[in-house]
């Protein structure tokens, strides 16, 4: 929209929904490009907020949306902002996205794509190190004095040569694969359908999977497939050797049963940088030295935040330019 006045031609920024905290760098590279409606720096309620931007004279068309549920896009935030015709949010999940409803609204959906994915992968091979070798209690261990007065740490597990099965051979998934393949593990994996091209085994069952490997990597997306696909009887077919490591989303392993499993000796081990309740982790797993914890930080370097920051601006930028996305959610 341009307008003349005293011969200047001004030109109204299309309106962006900020539904995430940004620092001031990033927060100053979209206020350049799109006239920014910032919901944390309003003070008001989700409701408030939303209905005030509504019922502005010009509505925003797109709303960029931080991952893993601090604000849910369903229904009744769509019906809040009919004039919403793309979603950009920061995950490469997107479960808190309803996304039949964005589908039924025309409402276009940007996720992260594959930007996180070399860092989570990453960090899973990391997690499965350090819990197979002990390196956080290793380092308490020490920390305490304990080397010095009780003697050598007791032994532990390597890696190499390790039976190591993938739920969900996605981008993650097949980044991690492709890492243990250089720890000479024996790779394996379940999805929905296997996967074409690859040289790892199929399992078109989780607890089968579990039940031929030494550890459980879970790098795959939520949905009402998955949720809770790491429940009682896939720790029990991993056994009383095995370890899990998680990295997808909290929801896709059954808290209770793993700390059940954890205390019982039925498993050996964890590496979990997701939770159920984030930022609450139960007391019980905090308590076990067999644990690693993260912050879900597996996806969060300084790098892939640069590229996240580029590449949600020009999701937004190609959207309001009427260009395709340039990674899309697709919402069949």
């Amino acid at each position: 929209m341009a307008s003349a006045a005293m011969g200047t031609i001004t030109t109204t920024k299309p309106g962006l929904l900020l539904l995430r905290r940004t620092d001031a760098t990033f927060l100053a590279a979209l206020r350049a490009r799109f006239r920014v409606l910032d919901f944390y720096a309003s003070g008001a309620a989700l409701g408030p907020f939303l209905a005030a931007a509504a019922a502005g004279p010009d509505p925003p068309r797109a709303a960029l949306v931080v991952a893993g549920g601090a604000v849910l896009v369903d229904a009744a935030f769509l019906d809040a902002v009919p004039s919403l015709r793309c979603v950009v949010t920061t995950g490469a999940g997107v479960d808190h996205v309803d996304l039949a409803q964005c589908a039924r609204r025309g409402v276009a959906v940007a996720g992260a794509g594959a930007v996180f994915s070399v860092d989570v992968a990453d960090h899973a091979v990391g997690l499965l190190l350090a819990v197979l070798r002990r390196v956080a209690a290793a380092d308490r261990y020490v920390r305490a004095g304990l080397w010095a007065a009780r003697g050598d740490y007791p032994l532990v597990s390597k890696l190499s040569g390790k039976r190591v099965g993938i739920i969900g051979l996605g981008s993650i998934g097949t980044l991690v694969a492709r890492r243990l393949e250089a720890f000479g593990c024996v790779v394996s994996y379940h999805s929905r359908a296997p996967k074409a091209g690859v040289p790892y085994r199929y399992f078109a069952d989780a607890a089968a999977l579990a039940a031929d490997c030494d550890a459980l990597v879970v790098a795959c997306a939520l949905n009402d497939a998955t949720r809770g696909i790491v429940g009682r009887r896939v720790l029990d077919e991993l056994g009383p050797g095995g370890v899990l490591v998680n990295v997808a989303r909290g929801g896709n392993v059954d808290e209770r049963e793993l700390v059940a499993a954890l205390r019982e000796g039925r498993v050996a081990g964890a590496g979990l940088d997701v939770f159920e309740d984030e930022p609450h982790v139960p007391p019980e797993l905090r308590g076990l030295d067999s644990v690693v914890l993260t912050a879900h930080e597996a996806a969060f370097t300084e790098e892939s935040a640069a590229d996240l920051r580029e590449l949600m601006i020009g999701n937004l930028e190609a959207f309001f330019a009427g260009r395709p996305l340039l990674t899309p959610v697709h919402l069949s």
